[in-house]
């Protein structure tokens, strides 16, 4: 096993972290939340220019024919700068089940259109609060129109072509479907980090069209690799607020020395470094499993997204803390930063979910007895 990015791979991070300082994270950022644009449209252009969406897509459908584990590059880069983009929902979800599982005009269709950005796709899949299972999908198809309600929608305001999960044919299935449509309509959620918008679609005898012979194994798979991108971001954002907070330990003074010479704020240093090597340390093996198929994906995925989720939320937290009566003011980036974590949370299932996901895998794994010293 080589955990290690290639030289390639590390000049793509150069190139995105480079992109992202270019457009002001911060700027662009607060531009969004204070409702000028519902997302970074001018960031999510280039990024299509610069080949960074469709990195992972083969050259016959607009893509530049690379892999997974350039997604994830671009995929902490962006969480670092705390880019307001629909990547993972587009990019991260939609995309490769197109890919995988789309016809050839389908493929032909949406494929190109999402690798420039010209096109934004989301995942509409819960109904509500509570856990998704296909039993709970309420969506229905007939005649070949969709009609349901979905909410939330991660990047459901602001997208061009939806899958939908909804029951027919004698299953759960998923299908496609166009948000432009006259028999759909949309509204926003008000949620903890605007710059991430949520919707709620309502759906009423659309046009749907059957994503292949894809199920519900087929949307968990996809599921996994997205959770190791969202946990790719979260270790992004948690290595930026580590930095803002140990930078300002050592540029603020109190009693005549840094802050940061206290133990108090040491303590809280060294906690947010650890919880952010755990989760980097997770999420490459998430990467890995990922990139080569592996069978403990799962897993693995799982991993990621447990310990990715806790070191951002307490990198957050404590980043806030360090900063002390400035780290809640507007001024500062720490809010943007927590609302963030908080946020990305939830996207994809809530923390509790993951948890038993990983229980669940492990306990799978020592039942089948391969599981070394478990």
């Amino acid at each position: 096993m080589h955990f290690e990015f290639s030289e390639d791979q590390v000049r793509l991070r150069e190139q995105a972290r480079r992109l992202f300082e270019e457009f002001g994270a911060s700027t662009a950022l607060r531009r969004v939340l204070e409702g000028e644009e519902p997302y970074s449209r001018a960031l999510w252009a280039r990024m299509g220019d610069l080949g960074f969406l469709g990195a992972a897509l083969p050259e016959e459908h607009g893509g530049a024919g690379a892999g997974f584990l350039e997604l994830c590059v671009v995929a902490e880069e962006a969480g670092r700068a705390l880019a307001s983009v629909p990547f993972l929902s587009s990019i991260g979800i939609v995309a490769p089940l197109i890919l995988a599982h789309g016809d050839a005009a389908q493929k032909a269709r949406f494929l190109p259109r999402l690798a420039t950005g010209e096109q934004v796709g989301c995942l509409a899949l819960a109904e509500g609060s509570g856990r998704v299972s296909p039993r709970g999908v309420a969506a229905r198809v007939e005649n070949g129109l969709l009609t349901g309600t979905k909410a939330p929608v991660l990047d459901g305001d602001v997208a061009h072509v939806a899958i939908v999960a909804a029951q027919g044919e004698g299953s759960c299935g998923l299908y496609i479907v166009e948000l432009d449509a006259a028999q759909v309509s949309r509204s926003a959620l008000a949620t903890i980090d605007p710059t991430r918008g949520q919707a709620r679609i309502e759906l009423r005898g659309v046009p749907a069209e059957r994503l292949g012979r894809a199920g519900w194994a087929d949307l968990e798979a996809t599921l996994d690799r997205a959770a190791v991108l969202a946990a790719f971001e979260q270790v992004g954002g948690a290595e930026r607020a580590l930095e803002m907070a140990r930078g300002y330990a050592l540029e603020r003074h109190a009693f005549g020395r840094p802050i940061g010479s206290f133990q108090a704020i040491k303590h809280k240093l060294v906690d947010m470094y650890v919880a952010t090597v755990l989760a980097r340390s997770n999420s490459y093996y998430g990467a890995w499993s990922a990139a080569h198929g592996a069978a403990d994906l799962g897993e693995a995925a799982a991993a990621a997204r447990v310990s990715a989720t806790r070191a951002y939320q307490l990198c957050a937290k404590e980043n806030i803390q360090v900063h002390g009566g400035m780290g809640f003011t507007w001024a500062l980036d720490c809010h943007l930063h927590y609302r963030r974590a908080h946020q990305l949370a939830l996207c994809l299932g809530g923390l509790a979910e993951w948890q038993d996901r990983l229980i669940g895998q492990m306990v799978e794994r020592r039942t089948a007895g391969d599981c070394d010293g478990f």
